[in-house]
Parts: structure tokens; C-alpha cells; sequence
């Protein structure tokens, strides 16, 4: 038998009935999230838990990149532990940020966030759509700042290889670590799906459990990186998210489990 008949074969075994879903990230704090939607409309239960957790680099640690922030004029901000940890940095190290740093934010909600340390209105704040992508339409207005992009040590290469490839002066600044949160209490806990948003978070997966055996576990994963992790691990991958017709994980899941529950 040709390997593309036996994954053929393999793919439709593995076409059961979902009662379970586990998804590596925090349980959405909306009464209205599409997961809970998800949940009440098909009858299934859904459970939350993050794969990955944030810690923050020390100010020590920190000096080692030398570093000097106030020589810089605008900061690229893609998250909000960026903001946390950019401003808890500068306060540890007692540095006042000059009012004219301009910061260039990923969202309209990263931007927002920044209230949480500065008078907006004071400020210059220029803010992208929602994407990577977004933001580099406005940043290419501003060629001329020396940009400091706060990041964590694992991150998307999308912005830093735009700021290099069109010639910015930028400094990359590692001020918080992603790493595997402490999943033992999973270990006799199976799931019928697993849903993955990022490459660390099926990493998380084989740090917390080495001896994973998929066996009739369906994994899902958003992303084409995420997705790419899963099969590079050597798990088969049941649903890539996003689909033409399901732009978000929740959409992707729910056409799966009409297919598999026997649901219209």
C-alpha cells in the first residue's frame, strides 16, 4: 500500500466523535467567547489551560545585552507583556523615559494597555490594524528613529526581518522568556482534541510529557509555524487552522465537529 493511502486510510480512522477539547491557552474571561459558544451549542466540554508562562528577565540579566535604552526614540510594542516588562525594566534600572519616545503599537489594544503608564494624550503613540503587517505601514513613515523592539526570546522574525531588510536602526531587547508551564496534573487526563497557537506550546507538550503518544488525540493548531511544529514533532495533524470558510481556531474546530459528531 502507497503512503498516501495509508494516511488516507489513517485520516479517516481517526474521523470520531469529539466530547473533549483542551486548549493551551487561558479561559477567556467573555461570557460571550466563541468557545463557550462552542461548548453550549454541541455539547462538549471544553477546558482551558495555558501550555506556556512568562518570566521576566532580570534587570542583571538584562545589563548583559548592554543595552541603553534612552538612546533610542521609539519602542515597538507587540504584546502586553512587552509593555509590562519594558516599563518594569526602566523602573528597576531608575530610568525616566523622555515624553518624546514615540511608540509604535501592534493594536489598537496594546495601545491602549499603555494608560497603565503613561498620559496617552501626552504622548505619541502610532498604532497598527491588528497584524505585523499592519504596523509596517506605519513604521516605514518613521525610517529615521532608532527603534528598541521588546521581545521575549522565542518571537516572530516578521518585524525584526523588516526593520532589517529595509534598512532600520533598531536593537532587539530580550526582557521576558516564554517558557513550558508545569502540566504534570494532565498526566492521566486525555483529551479527543488538543488546540495549539503557537510552536512553544507544543513544545510544552513533550517537556511536560517526553513519552507522548498521540494515539487518537486530534491536534489542532492555528497558524502555518504552529502547524509546522506540530508535524515536525511527528504528530499527525488533524485541523490547520485558519480555512478559507473559518478564518478563526473556533471556526476551523466547529467545521470539524459537524463532519466527525454527525452534526448539521
Amino acid at each position: 500500500m502507497s503512503e498516501t493511502k495509508v494516511k488516507e486510510k489513517d485520516s479517516k480512522e481517526r474521523l470520531k466523535k469529539v466530547n473533549s477539547i483542551l486548549v493551551s491557552q487561558p479561559k477567556p474571561t467573555d461570557a460571550k467567547s466563541p468557545y463557550l459558544e462552542l461548548a453550549q451549542k454541541y455539547k462538549i466540554k471544553i477546558d482551558f489551560r495555558p501550555f506556556i508562562q512568562v518570566e521576566s528577565v532580570d534587570v542583571k540579566e538584562f545589563k548583559k545585552q548592554k543595552i541603553d535604552i534612552l538612546t533610542h526614540t521609539a519602542v515597538i510594542f507587540t504584546s502586553r507583556n512587552a509593555v509590562d516588562n519594558f516599563f518594569r525594566i526602566c523602573a528597576e534600572s531608575k530610568l525616566e523615559v523622555s515624553p518624546d519616545m514615540k511608540y509604535f503599537c501592534i493594536s489598537e489594544q496594546t495601545a491602549n494597555y499603555l494608560t497603565k503608564y503613561i498620559v496617552i494624550r501626552k504622548r505619541k503613540i502610532f498604532v497598527g490594524q491588528k497584524t505585523a503587517k499592519d504596523l509596517e505601514d506605519v513604521l516605514k513613515k518613521h525610517k529615521t528613529e532608532k527603534f528598541l523592539y521588546p521581545c521575549s526570546d522565542i518571537r516572530k522574525d516578521d518585524i525584526p526581518s523588516y526593520l532589517e531588510k529595509n534598512g532600520f536602526t533598531y536593537t532587539e531587547a530580550v526582557i521576558y522568556k516564554t517558557v513550558a508551564s508545569n502540566l504534570s496534573d494532565l498526566a492521566s487526563v486525555n483529551y479527543d482534541m488538543i488546540a495549539f497557537f503557537s510552536p512553544s506550546g507544543v513544545n510544552s507538550l513533550f517537556v511536560n510529557f517526553p513519552d507522548f503518544k498521540q494515539k487518537n488525540t486530534r491536534i489542532a493548531a492555528f497558524g502555518p509555524t504552529t502547524a509546522q511544529a506540530v508535524r515536525d514533532a511527528g504528530l499527525i495533524l488533524d485541523i490547520e487552522a485558519p480555512l478559507p470558510d473559518a478564518p478563526s481556531m473556533t471556526g476551523a474546530i466547529e467545521v470539524y465537529v459537524k463532519k466527525v459528531n454527525n452534526l448539521k
